[in-house]
């Protein structure tokens, strides 16, 4: 893994480009260089990108004695946030705080990854062996050279979803850096194998198309008026590949949010338009899946997702293999249901901006000796304050395994909620944050277990 206890001298560049000030805050770009291998650091180097958001509230000169808050993106392969005014947590979050929003490695303006810039690193080979360096743990050893370069103590970090699972990382190899930690939809298992995450999963992304069309029975029509259309009638997306049942099923995207789950009605009623007579998919419908299906603005997400859950082992395509296991997912299957985020080996032979990489990601899937990415023996003895929100439905960090994590790591208090699905803090993100924030707080350092 990364050696992120290594990661204690400052990084080898950090460049401040632009600032700049508008609709109540301030922002500050950060360009950091840090190694591509932490075990290596006077090897090969890459850029991270972070960008400050600081409340015009606070004068400059009060703002910089603000304490930093590292936000966590989910993911892997999502840039971070692009805000054009404060609102939500971060609204919370910027009374108190310097905000600190990382590209993670590989995405947004770090050093980018995707099907240009990927095969120039070599054979396919070459390529796998460079995405090693793009989990959790290299992510947690970038943020503690960018925490020395910053001149910051330990600071507070949140994690939303694949947030939460590098938070865990960073409690496992560098709590030293920590102040305290949050956690939204984001506790990851420590152990065991993908399977065990997608055979939950499944069971919950298959009662939450029974609680959507239980709300929206009408729908329960057009999705299999769609998929009968899709069967016998070839239709293309806006980018020129083909749409087929089981890219038409990822709309089951939408189930997992919170409020994003009645945009799914709202796509489906503009499905088709009369040609002539005949059926077609509207451009409209088209244009709002083609967001949906395609990976070409974070190919990271679709190499990199089963790694996740690799420890020790291969993943070997989990979510396809688990399919197997439950026939109603299948695109031939009658009621046709929407699946939420798994990845699947076809994606690279029907999206164009995965199709270059397909070798690449029968590698990454076979690959047997992935690092471990959390220490459960500090865990265990944890003493950094940390609290996490666990969504009771959530289709995408199942409520059982979180509550398993949770129940490893010394002093971390839950907050178990049905109110929200996993995108809960883009719905009430700023109750979210003050609840967990003051859990954390009123809890202390606590003294291992």
């Amino acid at each position: 893994m990364a050696d992120v206890r290594r990661a204690s001298a400052p990084a080898s560049g950090h460049e401040v480009r632009a600032r700049h000030e508008f609709r109540g805050m301030r922002t500050v770009e950060h360009y950091f260089t840090v190694p591509l291998d932490h075990a290596e650091p006077a090897g090969e180097a890459i850029t991270v990108f972070a960008r400050e958001y600081v409340s015009a509230a606070h004068t400059p000169e009060a703002a910089a004695q603000l304490p930093w808050l590292l936000f966590l993106q989910g993911g892997p392969g999502g840039r971070g946030n692009r805000w054009g005014s404060l609102g939500g947590w971060s609204k919370a979050a910027a009374q108190d705080f310097r905000i600190l929003m990382l590209d993670q490695r590989g995405t947004g303006l770090s050093t980018p990854l995707d099907r240009n810039t990927l095969p120039g690193r070599g054979t396919a080979a070459e390529q796998a062996a460079f995405l090693e360096h793009f989990r959790a743990d290299s992510i947690v050893a970038d943020a503690e050279l960018i925490r020395h370069a910053l001149g910051s103590p330990a600071w507070t970090v949140y994690g939303q979803s694949y947030g939460g699972f590098c938070a865990l990382t960073y409690l496992s190899f560098a709590p030293e850096g920590l102040q305290e930690v949050l956690i939204t939809g984001g506790l990851a298992p420590l152990s065991g194998s993908a399977d065990d995450v997608y055979r939950a999963t499944y069971q919950r992304v298959a009662a939450r198309n029974d609680e959507y069309f239980a709300w929206y029975p009408e729908d329960r029509a057009t999705v299999e008026r769609i998929a009968r259309h899709l069967r016998s009638t070839s239709e293309f997306m806006p980018d020129g590949s083909p749409l087929t049942v089981g890219r038409f099923q990822m709309a089951g995207a939408f189930l997992g949010g919170n409020t994003r789950v009645d945009s799914l009605h709202y796509l489906l009623e503009d499905a088709f338009v009369e040609t002539s007579g005949v059926p077609r998919l509207s451009d409209t419908f088209l244009e709002q899946l083609q967001g949906v299906v395609s990976r070409r603005s974070n190919p990271l997400y679709a190499l990199m997702h089963e790694s996740i859950y690799g420890q020790d082992q291969a993943t070997n395509w989990s979510a396809w293999r688990i399919l197997g296991e439950n026939p109603w997912f299948r695109p031939d299957a009658e009621p046709l249901l929407l699946t939420g985020e798994m990845v699947y080996p076809w994606y690279f032979e029907q999206d164009p901006a995965l199709e270059p990489l397909r070798e690449v990601a029968d590698l990454l899937a076979a690959k047997q000796d992935w690092k471990p990415l959390y220490d459960p023996r500090v865990l265990a003895a944890n003493t950094v304050p940390a609290a996490a929100a666990v969504y009771t439905d959530d289709i995408y960090v199942d409520r059982d395994l979180s509550l398993r994590t949770a129940a490893a790591v010394n002093g971390l208090q839950v907050w178990e909620t049905a109110d929200f699905h996993h995108d809960g803090i883009a719905d009430d993100g700023e109750r979210i944050f003050a609840r967990l924030l003051g859990m954390a707080r009123s809890g202390g350092r606590r003294p291992p277990a």
